[in-house]
């Protein structure tokens, strides 16, 4: 009596389901190699468990090669069944960007304000309602722009001063060490320049002093003298008695 087929289904008991894993495993890999030496055929098999464990067989040395065979051949049909799936892909594609372009071309239009008649209320709304956010964001924008400059004038008045300052204490001390000290001030030095008073114009005219005269008599004299009580008086010089005489 022969054996009756075997309903392929996922088995549910754990442990039959892994001897059942190993016995068709092993029965695989025995047939792919029999295959790739019977028949001289390239063979690269993969099994992964239900747990990730990898199982695998290559008839050549390499699988990786065998891999990289399968991806040319793989894309060389691809790419040969390619050109018209690109076509129409990329009018697709191009129709979708156009509906996008003028759908985009409207909006800009509208938010000009043309092309207003065709739209409703309801769209009038949003567009107002879109300019009212947009001139919000360039009001708060343009005041963070002037709060910025403010902020950078200050400073830069803040080093005007700064610097304003420093070179005003700065000419104040070189003014100090050029400045000479009076001769009545106290402390100044016997190499400061000695202190000389001048006479005043009138002071030079009243203190005047007498020349020496060779020919001016000493004694008594009548010629030309003044007598007075029976006492010859010397001449007056310049209409003034001479210092001597006083």
């Amino acid at each position: 009596m022969g054996r009756g087929r075997v309903e392929l289904k996922r088995i549910e008991n754990k442990i039959n389901r892994q001897v059942t894993f190993a016995k068709r495993r092993n029965g695989l890999l025995k047939k792919a190699y029999e295959l790739s030496v019977l028949c001289d055929a390239e063979v690269a098999l993969i099994i992964f468990s239900n747990r990730g464990k990898l199982y695998e067989f290559c008839s050549s040395p390499s699988i990786i090669k065998t891999l990289e065979r399968y991806h040319q051949c793989s894309y060389s049909a691809l790419e040969a069944s390619r050109p018209h799936f690109d076509t129409q892909n990329n009018y697709q594609e191009y129709l979708k960007l156009k509906g996008r372009v003028e759908a985009l071309q409207k909006t800009q239009r509208n938010l000009l304000g043309e092309d207003l008649a065709q739209l409703n209320t309801k769209e009038l709304e949003q567009i107002e309602h879109q300019l009212e956010i947009s001139l919000k964001q360039i009001r708060s924008t343009k005041t963070q722009y002037m709060l910025d400059q403010l902020a950078d004038l200050q400073l830069k008045e803040q080093n005007l001063l700064e610097t304003n300052k420093a070179l005003k204490q700065k000419l104040e001390d070189n003014m100090e060490r050029v400045q000479f000290p009076q001769p009545w001030e106290e402390g100044a030095g016997h190499n400061n320049i000695p202190y000389i008073r001048l006479a005043t114009h009138s002071e030079a005219a009243f203190y005047q002093p007498i020349g020496f005269n060779p020919t001016m008599q000493l004694g008594y004299n009548n010629a030309g003298g003044n007598e007075v009580d029976g006492v010859n008086q010397p001449h007056a010089i310049g209409g003034l008695m001479p210092g001597w005489f006083l």
